[in-house]
């Protein structure tokens, strides 16, 4: 594997175009080797306080800590067909006085896994930090249009009004939901500490015999200098469920953003025109087409959150069929699974801050789709006008909605909505309503409830976090 990759082979989009710099750093080989080495130096940190490694060895392996070569190591790995075997050589070929004692007492995964567990912990922060403050944009915008009357949409056909603020506010608490569950899962996984091959501690055990330290103490001392907690229980790998619980958040995550974007994309369809991402001076939306303004960022979050949704059932089935103290069928998958789910998970939140933060709300659309729209509307207003003052609610009912779908027709031929006449004129209606009284039922903007008040609510939820 060289240094630096040309464009004569194949590139990952996460190695350039997906992802910030930030996350593909915590990823990358050389942080990988950066913490094996780490976690090897502390291990014998702790084994010359037990008196296994002498102090000279010690600070050999300390010296030449960061000497890295991973070009070295690939060499090597050529002939050992062992990562971990080869970076063990490599390392103890600089570091010749403490060479010797790398990895004593310890397994592959006592490296591997709990190095693993420290970068999901520094991609967790990220990721975490993104969230919230994504959340916190979501609050500002919600607090601006809160009560900003819009007419609110089931089976993309009109319904009842909202107000934009309330329908970002859903987006929001969803995302609230996705930060709860990611504060659980980074409380709930842990890594699987110094437990040696099949997680009896065994090797350590038999290591420390004649000293002072057990091998409980040494497994605890080791993953507190790293800032790590281990499970009780561990076999040669920490249990992949967590990897499952992981990647479940993340896609929870993808979700509510894919449902935030895709529900963009139809409101800045021109049928629509409500809502539309930014869109740059110098923005190109189509080759062919020079007037086209597509959604691409939105349409970006859907894709990689496509992407994401299929990587779960993947840790599952590596939990599912590890079988007995462990196999190596999920090694080879979780070389892409964890960092290509925090890569694409990043690159939605970086795209849907960018979405937020500069959303077009067209208030002469949104004012334009009411008006139209807003006398079908007013049909349950109407409707519970009449019922409490004496009429049948479902004879009612039926009689309404044959007035409106009279009225749809000629709206669906270009014309005015004719359903405010009807109403005001028809001899049923008229029983139990003054002209006044319904021109008042058909001003929209008074029926959305308690929303706006909710949703205000819910930004001071936000600002707490």
């Amino acid at each position: 594997m060289p240094q630096a990759f040309g464009f004569e082979t194949y590139l990952s989009p996460f190695t350039w175009r997906y992802g910030s710099p930030e996350m593909r750093r915590i990823f990358s080989v050389k942080h990988k080797h950066e913490l094996w080495r780490k976690i090897w130096v502390t291990l014998a940190e702790v084994e010359q306080q037990a008196g296994i490694i002498s102090k000279s060895e010690l600070n050999d392996l300390k010296e030449n800590q960061a000497k890295l070569n991973i070009e070295r190591i690939l060499e090597l790995e050529k002939t050992t067909r062992h990562d971990v075997v080869a970076a063990i050589r490599e390392f103890s070929e600089t570091a010749k006085v403490g060479g010797g004692k790398i990895h004593l007492g310890a397994t592959s995964m006592d490296i591997v896994d709990n190095a693993e567990m420290l970068c999901i912990g520094e991609a967790l922060t990220l990721i975490t930090t993104q969230v919230r403050n994504l959340l916190h944009v979501f609050a500002q915008q919600i607090e601006t249009n809160a009560k900003h009357v819009c007419m609110g949409y089931t089976h993309l056909q009109p319904a009842e009004p909202t107000t934009v603020g309330y329908r970002l506010s859903f987006y929001a608490q969803d995302l609230l939901i996705d930060w709860n569950f990611l504060e659980f899962v980074t409380k709930t996984i842990v890594a699987k500490g110094m437990k040696g091959a099949v997680g009896t501690r065994a090797s350590f055990d038999k290591l420390l015999q004649g000293t002072k330290m057990t091998a409980e103490n040494l497994d605890e001392q080791v993953m507190k200098k790293l800032g790590l907690s281990s499970v009780l229980i561990a076999n040669q790998v920490y249990t992949r469920k967590f990897d499952y619980l992981l990647l479940a958040a993340l896609n929870s995550i993808a979700s509510t953003l894919a449902k935030f974007a895709s529900d963009l994309r139809i409101l800045q369809s021109p049928m629509f025109g409500e809502w539309s991402e930014p869109f740059g001076k110098t923005q190109v939306g189509s080759s062919a087409m020079p007037f086209k303004k597509n959604p691409i960022n939105s349409e970006k979050i859907c894709s990689l959150a496509r992407f994401v949704n299929q990587l779960p059932s993947v840790a599952l089935e590596n939990a599912t069929l590890s079988h007995l103290e462990r196999t190596l069928d999920d090694s080879a998958n979780k070389r892409l699974i964890i960092s290509q789910a925090f890569l694409a998970v990043d690159e939605i939140l970086i795209s849907a801050g960018k979405i937020l933060s500069g959303l077009v709300v067209n208030k002469e659309r949104i004012a334009l789709n009411l008006t139209l729209f807003a006398p079908f509307a007013a049909c349950e207003s109407i409707l519970i006008a009449v019922v409490k003052k004496g009429a049948d609610r479902q004879t009612m009912h039926e009689h309404l909605r044959q007035l409106s779908m009279t009225a749809w027709k000629e709206v669906q031929q270009g014309k005015v909505n004719p359903l405010p006449e009807l109403l005001k004129n028809d001899p049923q209606i008229r029983k139990y309503l003054q002209a006044a009284e319904i021109t008042a039922l058909l001003d929209v903007t008074r029926h959305t409830g308690d929303a706006a008040k909710r949703a205000l609510r819910l930004t001071r939820q936000l600002k707490k976090l």
